[in-house]
């Protein structure tokens, strides 16, 4: 198997117990042997749990990354804010298990450098959505937004509602938000 496919398959089995056990419970011992190899092999790849995970989360946050760098060549417009919102919401989407992770291990989080890494994306994609000039009213506005998205993803994701539907609707909450926001 190539280096690059036991990488992945590392950081899938690794989330998958972090998500079933929890991070602080889950040793390398545990994912080697879920993966039926050695701890050398695991080493090999990854020194320690929090390589793991910040290999998965520099991985899924990718497009994120791309996102950024895209808004920042954009014009602040309505319409660009839109189009942040929805491939925001796309990021979200393909890294669903990264951020079920981060919810359900808070406290971990916090002290991983993951934890401030993903705070600072999350600002500065706020900054790129938000008018700083505007009334605390809109610009709260503006981050209830992007938290719309992060609740509609995660939080209603147990929904019994067709998914897409269910998508389509906190997608269009979060842009009547920035609608809202950047009128004023």
């Amino acid at each position: 198997m190539a280096r690059g496919n036991t990488r992945q398959r590392i950081q899938d089995v690794a989330l998958e117990l972090f998500a079933e056990q929890g991070y602080e419970k889950t040793s390398l011992r545990e994912i080697a042997e879920r993966l039926d190899v050695t701890k050398a092999a695991l080493y090999y790849h990854f020194k320690t749990k929090e390589d793991i995970i910040i290999g998965i989360f520099q991985d899924l946050t990718r497009p994120m990354d791309e996102l950024l760098a895209w808004a920042a060549e954009q014009p602040r417009t309505l319409e660009t804010k839109r189009e942040i919102l929805r491939r925001y919401q796309l990021c979200l989407l393909a890294a669903a298990p990264l951020f079920r992770f981060m919810h359900e291990n808070q406290a971990t989080v916090r002290e991983l450098s993951i934890g401030l890494t993903f705070k600072e994306r999350l600002l500065a994609l706020y900054e790129f959505i938000e008018q700083p000039e505007a009334p605390m009213k809109d610009r709260v506005r503006a981050m209830s937004a992007v938290f719309t998205l992060h609740a509609g993803t995660f939080f209603m994701q147990n929904e019994e509602d067709d998914p897409e539907e269910r998508q389509e609707a906190v997608l269009g909450v979060a842009l009547d938000l920035i609608e809202q926001a950047h009128r004023a």
